[in-house]
This record gives structure tokens, C-alpha cells and sequence, in this order.
């Protein structure tokens, strides 16, 4: 399994905003060989903005890859450098690739 993140800086009073971009794009991830999993993710509120996060599970690596190589990744961020888009964080994406190396149980699953 492969975790893919970006981490966002978004200014205060901007969450809303922020939120409703992701809510109302369209990311063509549903389509996409190897995708698991999405969230979008609130965190704690700093002194300058609120930490966010986007989180997409993939079953490995390659496919992540893939996905990052596809139009359906042009399509999906087609309008994420938009300046009405970034006037709501600090700063760009920080990126993050994480390779799963321990999973647990499935709950309900004999250990």
C-alpha cells in the first residue's frame, strides 16, 4: 500500500473556501487503476493558518506514479494554481509519499 499526502497551509478565514474547491472538483480518482481511498483532512489552527492535509491510499507506489502521469491528474488540477486558489494557503503543497509497512488486523479478523 502506498499513502500519498500534501500538506496545506491555509490562511485563516480561507477554510471555508479551501474546503469547498476540494468538495466541488471533480478529482476523476474513482476511475483510476490502484486508488483505495481519499480524505481531506483539518487539523490544528496555528498562529498564521490551519493545517490540511489530503490523504489517497493506493495499492502501491506504481500505481500512484501512474495516476500523477494520467489526464485524469491534468483534469483534476487543471485549476489548482488558479489565484483564487492560492490566495487561501501559505505557501504551495508539501508533498508527502508514504510505503505502508505494517498494516493491521481487519477489525472482526481472528489474530
Amino acid at each position: 500500500m502506498f499513502i500519498a499526502t500534501n500538506r496545506f497551509k491555509v490562511k485563516h478565514g480561507a477554510e471555508g473556501a479551501f474546503e469547498t474547491v476540494w468538495r466541488e472538483r471533480d478529482s476523476y480518482l474513482a476511475s483510476v487503476p490502484g486508488f483505495v481511498a481519499f480524505d481531506l483532512c483539518r487539523g490544528p489552527s496555528r498562529e498564521d493558518h490551519t493545517l490540511y492535509i489530503s490523504h489517497t491510499v493506493w495499492k502501491e507506489r506504481a500505481d500512484f506514479e501512474a495516476w500523477t502521469k494520467s489526464d485524469a491528474f491534468r483534469l483534476a488540477h487543471r485549476d489548482a494554481g488558479a489565484a483564487t486558489n492560492r490566495d487561501n494557503y501559505i505557501g504551495g503543497p508539501e508533498f508527502e509519499g508514504f510505503e505502508s509497512v505494517l498494516s493491521p488486523v481487519p477489525r472482526g479478523t481472528p489474530a
